[in-house]
């Protein structure tokens, strides 16, 4: 296996140069300008953060990317995918709300934000991979349509794994809500019935037939036709439809490496 060169900066500011000019100097050292940038669409592929959270990169630092590229005459664009929970990130137009309460807008990053997996998640492409977990992935298709993909991300603990950096930001990240859905679990949604408010919304949406309501006007995912897209919890208004949160630690860690070689 390559090993990947590592550069380490002192955080510590001076003078001379200010911390974006040292995060330039590192990307620029790594080989940044070396990559055939001309004419080619170039996703930065970033973390928005949620409204009222902190731990985000800040947009100063994407934007001094997206110079470089233009420079180079390149057609950057700032991107993310929408979440699998629950939040202010979960469907296209509150992810990119989210963003701009963050500083994430096409005035402050000097190119377009865009959400990479359409409105509701589902926009993606199929990816051969043939590997240990899955033998396709299922990436959101404004990454997996770029010429470059470029990774800005921060170090981050997760709950699951641990830590995350840029292997999470391009595996996790980049899938689709379906991706999302099958790296964490390999059965579909379940229904909590106690939840459920028989509003038929999830029947509606599912395109497989899948889910029905019963004598007591609560949701039924049939196992047999269900193909775990995941629709269904992302249109629930009442949490009902849920995820089954099977894999983490190790094992969840390989299908997000998988991932990120897809994308």
């Amino acid at each position: 296996m390559n090993q990947s060169e590592v550069y380490f900066t002192d955080l510590r500011t001076n003078n001379e140069m200010n911390l974006v000019d040292k995060m330039e100097k590192v990307a620029v050292a790594a080989g940044l300008k070396k990559l055939p940038l001309k004419d080619k669409l170039v996703a930065l592929k970033v973390h928005f953060g949620e409204p009222g959270n902190l731990s985000f990169l800040r947009h100063n630092y994407t934007a001094r990317l997206s110079q470089i590229v233009s420079a180079s005459e390149g057609k950057p664009f700032v991107t993310d995918a929408n979440t699998l929970y629950k939040g202010e990130r979960s469907n296209a137009y509150d992810h990119l709300k989210a963003a701009e309460q963050n500083g994430y807008t096409s005035v402050t990053v000097g190119c377009p934000v865009l959400i990479a997996d359409g409105l509701r998640g589902h926009d993606h492409r199929e990816i051969p991979i043939n590997l240990k977990h899955f033998d396709k992935a299922f990436i959101a298709s404004g990454i997996a349509e770029a010429d470059v993909v470029i990774s800005i991300n921060h170090f981050k603990g997760h709950g699951a794994m641990g830590f995350g950096g840029a292997i999470k930001n391009l595996g996790m990240g980049c899938a689709s809500r379906d991706g999302k859905n099958r790296m964490h679990s390999s059965t579909p949604p379940t229904i909590k019935r106690e939840n459920c408010v028989g509003c038929n919304e999830c029947v509606t949406h599912c395109a497989y037939n899948a889910i029905t309501l019963d004598g007591q006007n609560k949701a039924v995912i049939n196992k047999e036709t269900c193909v775990g897209c995941g629709q269904c919890v992302s249109t629930c208004a009442f949490d009902a439809a849920q995820v089954t949160w099977q894999h983490g630690g190790n094992d969840l860690a390989e299908r997000v490496a998988e991932y990120a070689l897809a994308s």
